[in-house]
This record gives C-alpha cells, structure tokens and sequence, in this order.
C-alpha cells in the first residue's frame, strides 16, 4: 500500500542487531523478507538491504532516529506502525507510550528530516469479504478475524499446526514453522540432582530409554562419565565441583538449542550453580528432578565404601558428610527412590514432558507430522 500511496520505490532495511528477548531473531525475518520481495514485487520496485543495528527499545524518540538513519540511506519516506520500538508497559502496567507517539512525534519534525512519516494503521482480517482493512475503518457489526503473536506460537507453531493464508504468505508459515518447529520437537534438559547413590544415574538410564521409544533424540550427560573426558583432571573442591556443573550445563545448553533432549545425572551440590546452569539453558526448557534419598540410605547404598571412608577421615570434601548438599528450592520434580521403582520415577518425569508438550503421548500415525 505504502509504494502505491507514494509511488516509489521500496527499501526493505531490517535491523540485524540485538532486539528483545522472544522477538523473531534477525535471520529468520530477513528469510521472509527476501522470500515475500522475491515473489509479490516487482524487481526494480524493491530493495533488500540489512542494518546492523541494535534495538535500543526508546519509542518515539527511536522512531525519530531510525528515520533519521534511513534518510541518510536515500529514503524519503518512512513507514511507522503501532507501538514502534515500544519498550513495553512500566511496574504498574502502564504503557511507556501511546500507540500512535511515535507517529506524531515523526511527523513533527518531517520538514528538518527530509522524510515523511508513512503511518501503517492496525489492521483486522474482514473473512466475510476475505481481504484486511484498516481498525477505525470497520463498519459495524461487520465480522472480524486476527491472530496475536501468543496465538502464533501457542495455538499454531508449537502445535505444529499451519497458520491459516489469510493471516500470512504461504513463504513465510513455512519459513517460521522451519525456524519454530512444535514443542515435541524443540530441546529441554531434564537434571538430575541428589546425593552420591541416590539414584540419579539409575532413573536417567530408564528415562533415556523412555524417551527414545518416543521417538525423541536424547543425549544422557552421567555425572562421572563427563569427569572421565569432559572434566578430565577436576579435582574435589568447591571451586573444581562448580566448573564440573557449569561444562556440563554448557553442553546441555547446546543440545537444548538445537532441539535435543539432554538428560544430565550429576551430584551438583550447590543450589547457585544449578541456578546458572538453569539460566544458561533457558528456564522455561529446564526441568529439575530433585532425587530425594535420604542420607542412610545413599551410606547403605555404597558398594564402594566411599561414605564410611568419608566418616573415617580418610577422604576429605565427600557431599552428605563433610561437604554440604544443597537441596532445590522448588524442583519441578522430586523423586522418592525408597516407595517407587527406577522405572516409575521415570514414567513421572515422562508424563511431567507430555503434559508441557515436550514428548508426544503416543506414536504418530503414518503420515502425522
């Protein structure tokens, strides 16, 4: 609409710096973008070039400069739409701005700048009469569709369902159901934390297991595996124990990233480290299972003597007896290993995965996605 209105042509100039966290990363957008300018316009009517900006999220005063920065790139037109660069609402709910501020303010100073503000209004999709039109343009009682971006991820993305043609080009549902696959296929670390014989390793095995017959890729990061490669030569100390975590935490936040489950089984005494580990892979992907074996029990557990050895002085910084183990705040999961089985446990840990969408209830059936 913005080419036709002034008659020119069109510069397609996306930031491709930091934005805000859960925003639609750079290279994704810029795939739309060359997808949608490829196909719907006309050659020399469009001009796709990228912006290594970051968003400094200021409202109206950002809109300003951002014209400003793009006058100085050849456009004499500026396209501002609803809440642009918006830094959102302050600790009372409040907006920092209007809607429309940045619009106005723009407008304000068009003459000095040298670029006239194109307003982009709000748009509503009209399905009786199948095309959009402006908000303050609907007649009444006519009948409405829209999708917010929460309904995009929720209801259509992470449900692996295909966003309807009336809400976007076909290029860019594909695009973002690539970039966003469905949460059964997106990454998540379930950890593993409890004293030395507890049964972290034994449940993580089954749950392993589990989670490959449904049909997911696993990676199981067994706390004293790591420290025979990964952790090669860490010792015992505070200091060695919390670069032991944070290795392990690293890793498991690369596989998470790129859509794998990564299943870790480590001691991790100190509830802070686990906190960063928990940042480092996304708290919203991080699932801690607390195995809650008391300590005689973990003693009447140990084949290889290590807690009497620890009790007897000949070891020193042994968890449980001369070094302190830190139990979860608030897990997402706390085990009982001396009432239910290896196997139960892990069912649990399944059926927390399939109600948060993480792990599929049953098998697809040929031809499901």
């Amino acid at each position: 609409r913005a080419v036709q209105v002034v008659d020119g042509a069109l510069l397609l100039h996306p930031s491709v710096g930091m934005t805000r966290p859960g925003d639609v990363d750079h290279y994704t957008r810029v795939r739309t973008y060359r997808a949608l300018a490829e196909r719907y316009y006309a050659a020399d009517r469009v001009v796709l070039a990228l912006l290594p900006l970051a968003m400094r999220l200021a409202g109206p005063r950002e809109a300003l400069w951002h014209a400003l920065i793009r006058r100085n790139y050849g456009a004499n037109h500026f396209i501002v739409g609803r809440d642009h660069a918006s830094p959102g609402t302050d600790s009372t709910g409040k907006p920092f701005y209007g809607p429309y501020d940045a619009q106005e303010l723009l407008q304000r100073f068009e003459a000095e700048l040298g670029v006239k503000m194109v307003p982009f209004q709000e748009l509503v999709y009209l399905p009786d009469e199948d095309r959009y039109e402006e908000i303050a343009r609907i007649p009444n009682g006519a009948r409405t569709a829209s999708i917010s971006g929460t309904q995009v991820r929720d209801d259509y993305l992470n449900r692996g369902r295909t966003l309807p043609q009336w809400f976007t080009r076909p290029e860019t549902a594909e695009i973002l159901a690539e970039t966003y696959p469905p949460r059964h296929r997106q990454g998540i670390c379930v950890w593993f934390t409890g004293l030395s014989g507890a049964g972290k390793s034994t449940t993580a095995e089954v749950l392993t297991t589990l989670l490959l017959e449904h049909g997911r890729q696993v990676t199981l990061l067994d706390g004293d595996v790591v420290r025979t490669h990964l952790s090669k030569g860490l010792g015992f100390s505070r200091e060695d124990r919390d670069t032991n975590i944070r290795r392990i935490g690293f890793v498991a936040a690369e596989i998470v990233r790129h859509g794998g489950i990564a299943v870790c089984a480590a001691i991790s005494p100190y509830r802070l480290t686990r906190n960063e580990v928990r940042q480092m892979v996304g708290a919203e992907r991080f699932v801690e299972v607390f195995v809650n074996t008391p300590l005689e029990e973990c003693e009447r557990r140990d084949a290889k003597g290590m807690y009497a050895m620890a009790r007897r002085g000949e070891i020193t910084g042994w968890t449980g007896i001369d070094d302190p183990y830190e139990a979860p705040s608030h897990p997402e999961i706390v085990l009982e290993t001396l009432r239910s089985s290896a196997e139960d446990n892990a069912r649990r840990i399944i059926t927390h995965l399939v109600d948060a969408g993480f792990v599929r209830a049953t098998a697809p059936f040929e031809g499901e996605a």
